[in-house]
């Protein structure tokens, strides 16, 4: 997915999703593709969606009003279920964002990636993992809403080792994660295939295969070479090609 650039239709549940991220939002899109199609679903008439006014022109997002026709519920999800199938079989794009952290969107993302589409979610912590588990990659809300500067991790353990992570700047630890160093090995072990250096996007792909949602600012580093640079047992290997570098990560 690193290397390959395609239309993504990004759809964003209104009522489920914080209005702040819309720039790291599409930001977090632009990584995988061109946002193309962007919509925003929820009843304008409410509140709640007042957040949401000040932005959508700014980002070029399409309103998409959706009534609640029952006290306590609203439409929003079926809404955008119809239109994403609608854009599904136009083939108008290769692969769509969904932004919510509802469970009633995994069966969406199943039926996208049935199709060979590429899939991704943006949500917070609290969405089901059936959810994370259906997208091809998956992000957390609270990863796009952390400052620009380094976090500081916490220590690393697996099943019989512990191996300290260098320390970063500016955030506490315990806004960071505690990494398991056994889902780092299964993906080096599934890249490398044997070879004695393997390229970093190569694992983080292994990565994102094993968990969707894996993501090094969850740990507190701005990316995975960071993240591998802080672990005593690999090193990762300066690989300039045309002028640009692509890291290869190998055991010490």
């Amino acid at each position: 997915m690193e290397d390959k650039k395609f239309n993504i239709a990004v759809l964003i549940d209104g009522d489920n999703a914080q209005a702040r991220l819309l720039k790291e939002v599409l930001a977090e899109v632009s990584k995988y593709g061109k946002a193309t199609i962007r919509r925003i679903y929820g009843d304008w008439t409410t509140p709640q969606m007042n957040s949401w006014k000040e932005t959508i022109n700014q980002y070029s997002f399409s309103p998409i009003q959706k009534f609640s026709y029952t006290v306590g519920k609203n439409s929003t999800d079926s809404s955008m279920i119809i239109d994403a199938m609608d854009i599904l079989h136009s083939k108008g794009v290769e692969g769509f964002c969904i932004v919510s952290s509802d469970s009633d969107y995994t069966g969406l993302a199943k039926r996208i990636r049935e199709e060979g589409m590429f899939v991704m979610g943006i949500g917070r912590k609290i969405t089901p993992a059936a959810f994370v588990q259906s997208c091809e990659i998956f992000t957390y809300a609270e990863n796009l809403a952390k400052s620009s500067g380094k976090s500081k991790p916490k220590r690393t353990s697996g099943p019989s080792e512990k191996e300290p992570v260098k320390a970063t700047e500016s955030q506490d630890k315990e806004e960071n994660e505690e990494l398991d160093l056994r889902i780092i090995q299964k993906a080096y072990e599934i890249a490398s295939d044997e070879d004695e250096e393997v390229h970093i996007a190569k694992i983080g792909a292994a990565l994102r295969k094993i968990d969707p949602s894996f993501d090094p600012r969850t740990y507190g580093f701005r990316n995975l070479t960071e993240l591998f640079r802080s672990l005593d047992k690999y090193a990762v290997v300066k690989n300039v090609v045309n002028g640009l570098n692509y890291p290869l990560v190998k055991l010490k």
